[in-house]
């Protein structure tokens, strides 16, 4: 297939920016063309407040470039990721006025939240679901502005008035069940939403011996619940916690971690520590998408210490593949960090379980079949 891709990259490269690069080499891999077309969010930088809101909502740029490489590349689909603010959702009519079929994957919530993970001064918040956005414009949800998240509730009402969502993508993917379902809650139509989770190329075959500690790898922000973590660890005498990324909590995160935080490491580093490691914490307050970190921890043969909300609960089959705590409690955080040093049997099992897991679903090999499938799909749908 000829694949043209679409994203806005973020200024600080995160999962999907990783998503998007690991896609692009899987499909040349199989022997499909792919043109990547990017957009950066360092742009910003070089225009004024205005035009980045403008752009937000209509991009002439994008439409014309777009339509520039459609005419020239000629692609079979085009699949588009992240499109705020630069690249607006005006590509998806730039490809339907020229007969290309729109796939879409929902990394996150922005299509419901301008916020895109549903968060409201650290608890989970679902009053935009489903409803004109405008309490997020109330609340400053989207970095903290007024204006910027006026910004984005107007672009989501704009095109939900227009259509765009309903009639001008093809297909989209959610990554798992319990997102879809929130997309289906909030106006998408079920019968175009496919299921493809995310997944990872692991190269290493886990080596169960001499496994010992946890890992927290991931930024330190409040949705993905340092401040938990931190909580818990204060609760130990001994945590045995590694704490792996960079942040906003930095410096709190030293001043409790100490020398068990090792601050921002290279992939390299990271993949061999998760293969020496028992297990890895995710303590997230918010909704997440499909914690790349959880795939690559199930591929290291390594289980997952996880918060029992939203997808996490979906994806981690407490007891088996990791363990559950109820969501913000670092007290329940500690109690089952404690118990995963005091059983390191009963952890080698579950991430041998976790290991099985990866191989039945998350290997690049399936993850290509599925998303050729999507294509396919959307190709038939389109006519």
């Amino acid at each position: 297939m000829r694949v043209l891709m679409v994203h806005n990259a973020y200024q600080q490269r995160g999962g999907e920016d990783s998503v998007v690069e690991s896609e692009v080499a899987l499909l040349r891999q199989h022997g499909h063309e792919v043109h990547l077309y990017e957009r950066h969010n360092d742009e910003v930088n070089q225009v004024s407040r205005l035009n980045v809101a403008a752009q937000t909502l209509w991009s002439t740029q994008t439409t014309r470039e777009v339509k520039a490489l459609i005419s020239q590349f000629l692609p079979d689909v085009m699949h588009v990721h992240n499109t705020l603010p630069l690249v607006s959702p005006s590509v998806y009519w730039a490809a339907r006025a020229q007969g290309v079929p729109v796939v879409q994957t929902l990394h996150n919530f922005r299509l419901m939240c301008p916020q895109a993970i549903f968060l409201r001064e650290g608890k989970v918040c679902e009053d935009c679901l489903g409803k004109v956005p405008w309490r997020a414009v109330q609340h400053r949800c989207y970095r903290g502005s007024a204006v910027q998240s006026g910004a984005v509730a107007v672009m989501l009402s704009t095109h939900r008035a227009l259509g765009t969502f309903q009639k001008k993508v093809s297909r989209y993917i959610a990554l798992n069940q319990f997102c879809k379902d929130k997309f289906v809650a909030g106006g998408l139509p079920a019968d175009r939403i496919s299921i493809k989770p995310n997944f990872v190329a692991w190269p290493h075959v886990p080596d169960w011996r001499a496994r010992a500690g946890g890992l927290f790898v991931g930024r330190l922000s409040e949705e993905k619940g340092i401040s938990v973590m931190l909580a818990a660890m204060r609760l130990m005498a001994n945590p045995g916690v590694q704490i792996i990324g960079g942040g906003a909590f930095e410096a709190e995160t030293k001043a409790v971690a100490g020398t068990s935080y090792l601050g921002f490491l290279p992939l390299d580093d990271i993949m061999a520590r998760m293969a020496s490691a028992a297990f890895l914490v995710l303590p997230s307050v918010c909704y997440e998408g499909f914690p790349r970190t959880l795939v690559e921890a199930f591929a290291s043969g390594m289980p997952v210490i996880a918060s029992r909300l939203g997808s996490m609960a979906e994806l981690v089959a407490d007891g088996r593949t990791g363990l559950l705590f109820n969501p913000g409690d670092a007290a329940d955080l500690a109690a089952k960090i404690e118990w995963a040093h005091q059983h390191p049997q009963a952890m080698l099992l579950m991430g041998q379980a976790a290991r099985k897991e990866y191989e039945s679903r998350y290997t690049p090999e399936q993850n290509c079949a599925e998303l050729i499938e999507i294509y396919r799909q959307a190709i038939a749908e389109s006519g």
